[in-house]
């Protein structure tokens, strides 16, 4: 299955698929929770003509309504903390369990009223309020047993560890490996998606193509041409035409060799400037005490005043070193003049203002990210709805970024007993001539 998701996250097709599901299941539950509420109330209208002795309610009649509103209750309460919640990824095919459960709910209330209809309300000569209070209390028992089994096969059926899954992030090649329980692909692909923006670091794809040095002029003679000697012999042609071929060659092989010293230098080079900027960062900070601390002639500033006026003797550095990070792109004056005055408001200290930019996780820390809907697409051979089985393999792509999701199940541990004999952790001495003790 190939799913590909447009750039267009507020049409009204996209819309309607992300809140349709949600939809008709709050419909099917409102529909479930109220029929009980209306079995009982419907005998009571004057437009059902009962007499006063049908609709006498003794002790017991009235213990089972109270019992029937705390039920009625419970179950309202528990629905909104478990399912009343915002979705947090649009499938593109449905939820197995989660459509059971809402044609299971359909099922037994529609079957509840079919039955109140042709069997209660059918003779109502010999209708009895005590059976329908009894009736009505029988439907809500089955929807809090109906409640059960959504919280064991949507909330608890994958929490224990079956499988485990490799998220290969291309073109860097960042994996990470998590244990996950018995999902569907779909879901599968969601729950990778939250492990993705929560543990992965931030994707440059400026740091793919390091700076290279120019080289020497000592290396201007190497040349991918071919000379050949016109006026000279063949042979001394050919000569020098192997010596190019053979210098080309040379400098192949070598390749490995410059690309090592390259990374070694601009490792280098980023800790110089990380030492630059934390150096400066300590020194601007010290500039800046709280009104109530400083006792001497000063002028009270905001937080925003206090960040403009230090920020240029840390500006220098901290652009350099984003620019040799290649960081530059993601952070702009206003975001780290705000990100600034933050810390100056809560007190925080130099390094936990320098955290932003230097730590490169998680993903939700680059501003870039922070949108309301992330789209992705998913491609995998096997149905979406279907469960992850060992070897599943699907792949999730936005842009130039592409997760490589592998499946493999957990081993089964075999765990013996061994039972040690009490003389084994006996010891004795040897003592000879060459012994220190």
């Amino acid at each position: 299955a190939v799913l590909s998701r447009d750039n267009n996250d507020s049409s009204a097709s996209f819309v309607c698929q992300r809140y349709a599901g949600s939809a008709v299941c709050a419909l099917v539950a409102f529909f479930a929770f109220i029929s009980p509420v209306l079995m009982v109330l419907v005998p009571r209208l004057p437009s059902m003509n009962l007499k006063r002795e049908q609709l006498q309610c003794d002790s017991e009649c009235d213990g089972l309504l109270i019992s029937f509103s705390f039920k009625l209750l419970i179950l309202l309460l528990a629905t909104w903390a478990i399912f009343f919640r915002q979705p947090k990824a649009t499938m593109p095919r449905i939820f197995i369990y989660r459509s059971l459960i809402s044609l299971l709910v359909f099922i037994f209330t529609f079957s509840y009223w079919l039955f109140y209809v042709v069997r209660v309300m059918e003779d109502l000569e010999q209708v009895r309020y005590h059976s329908i209070v009894q009736f009505s209390l029988s439907l809500v028992d089955a929807l809090l047993f109906i409640q059960y089994l959504a919280v064991i096969l949507l909330e608890l059926r994958h929490l224990s560890p079956q499988y485990c899954i490799k998220i290969l992030r291309s073109p860097d090649g960042h994996s990470c490996w998590y244990n996950i329980g018995q999902l569907s692909v779909q879901r599968a692909a969601s729950w990778a998606l939250e492990r993705y923006y929560q543990d992965f670091p931030i994707y440059n794809p400026y740091l793919d193509r390091l700076p290279i040095r120019k080289k020497g002029h000592n290396n201007q003679n190497s040349s991918s041409f071919k000379y050949y000697d016109v006026d000279g012999s063949a042979s001394a042609a050919d000569g020098q035409t192997r010596a190019v071929l053979t210098a080309n060659a040379r400098r192949r092989d070598s390749a490995h060799n410059e690309r090592f010293y390259e990374e070694h230098e601009y490792e280098r080079r980023v800790r110089k400037r990380r030492a630059r900027l934390l150096t400066a960062a300590e020194e601007a900070f010290t500039h800046i005490k709280r009104q109530h601390e400083e006792h001497g002639p000063s002028a009270p500033m905001t937080p925003q005043e206090a960040a403009q006026s230090i920020f240029p003797g840390l500006a220098r550095a901290l652009q350099k070193y984003l620019r040799v990070t290649r960081q530059q792109p993601r952070h702009s004056m206003e975001s780290i003049l705000r990100h600034l005055s933050l810390c100056l408001a809560h007190d925080m200290s130099p390094r936990a203002f320098l955290e932003k930019y230097l730590q490169p996780s998680p993903i939700l820390q680059n501003d870039q990210e922070h949108r309301g809907v992330q789209s992705w697409g998913l491609v995998c051979e096997q149905l979406l709805s279907r469960q992850i089985t060992s070897g599943t393999v699907f792949q999730l792509r936005q842009n130039d970024v592409s997760l490589l999701c592998c499946i493999e199940r957990l081993p089964h541990y075999n765990i013996s007993e061994e039972i040690i004999h009490p003389k084994s952790n006996k010891f004795v001495l040897r003592l000879n001539s060459e012994t220190s003790v």
